[in-house]
């Protein structure tokens, strides 16, 4: 009896040991690639928006997710090494901030999966089979909103009554940007305007693209979705100002950085979403079944001191339809 009293005390005892290790085991943080064009610097109100997504749901960077944070500094070059870098090291999921970066990252793996933070056509740029049902390891936010292009035009010839030519900024590399040259080709004939496309490869091309605008005497500019443009929003902002030509922008950041106005989708909710999305596969479900959502907020925001000093008064009837104004 003494002898069966002794082992099941040791049982217990190991039972309760091994219980114990296990309570001891640390908890797996999940690790995630976050992979740019643009410089994190240029992209800092994106990634803080990602994080505020992440934060809202729980997930602290640092302490319950990983984030290996890689950024091409506008070289869309380095993106297919920075991608194969993510994916050795074994990240669980790659977010992607633009259909450029999604591309890389698609070469680089079929297996790891992808979110995609906006992509202006996910299923034309053969992403996803279908909005609604993915298909594959990619799935995410679509910044698809075809209204905008007919929106931007329709505030430019606002603000310019007289306008008959608009110098479209834009880089043939970046499909969304052309996919948007396309909508405003569309719509510009409602508008009575004609559109100069000025390809931006590079930072070189900025200044010459404003030379190219003068000499075709165009009465304002519309600057497309670019990893190069949005790297260098202050020098484009400077220049608009000295060429006297009114600006639309595609996202609020340039308006804040000395450009004129901007109205477009807000990526920023954009980026807090995509949180969502890592959390659920991290939860265990599979991209192919998570649909994409679309657009649900937009910005427009009018900044007063750069209509200042190009000499333009913006009507109130657009002021007032402002979300922000910046003074």
């Amino acid at each position: 009896m003494k002898k069966q009293i002794t082992v099941i005390a040791l049982c217990a005892m190991l039972l309760a040991l091994c219980v114990s290790a296990e309570a001891q085991q640390p908890t797996r943080v999940p690790r995630i690639g976050h992979l740019n064009a643009p410089s994190l610097s240029a992209l800092a109100y994106r990634t803080e928006a990602f994080r505020k997504g992440l934060g809202q749901i729980g997930r602290i960077e640092g302490k319950n997710i990983l984030i290996e944070w890689r950024s091409a500094e506008g070289k869309l070059d380095r993106l297919p090494e920075l991608a194969a870098e993510l994916v050795r090291l074994k990240v669980e999921i790659i977010v992607s901030t633009g259909p450029t970066v999604t591309r890389a990252a698609k070469e680089a793996t079929s297996t790891i999966p992808i979110v995609m933070a906006f992509d202006p056509n996910p299923v034309g740029n053969g992403f996803v089979s279908s909005l609604a049902r993915p298909g594959g390891n990619i799935t995410g936010l679509s910044s698809l909103a075809p209204e905008i292009s007919g929106k931007q035009l329709e505030l430019l010839k606002e603000l310019v009554p007289t306008l008959s030519r608009i110098a479209v900024f834009g880089t043939t590399t970046v499909p969304g940007s052309m996919q948007a040259f396309k909508a405003l080709e569309s719509a510009a004939g409602a508008f009575g305007v004609k559109l100069q496309f000025l390809d931006i490869l590079a930072r070189r091309d900025i200044e010459s693209a404003f030379r190219e605008a003068n000499k075709g005497r165009a009465g304002a500019a519309l600057v497309l979705t670019s990893a190069v443009l949005a790297n260098h929003r202050p020098e484009i902002a400077d220049l608009a100002i000295k060429s006297r030509l009114a600006v639309m922008y595609f996202r609020s950041e340039f308006v804040e950085d000395g450009g004129l106005i901007a109205y477009g989708v807000s990526v920023t909710d954009l980026d807090r979403r995509a949180a969502t999305y890592v959390d659920k596969i991290l939860r265990g479900a599979k991209p192919a079944g998570l649909p994409v959502e679309q657009p649900m907020k937009f910005e427009f925001i009018v900044n007063l001191k750069a209509a200042k000093q190009i000499g333009l008064t913006i009507p109130p009837n657009v002021l007032a339809r402002a979300d922000r104004v910046i003074r």
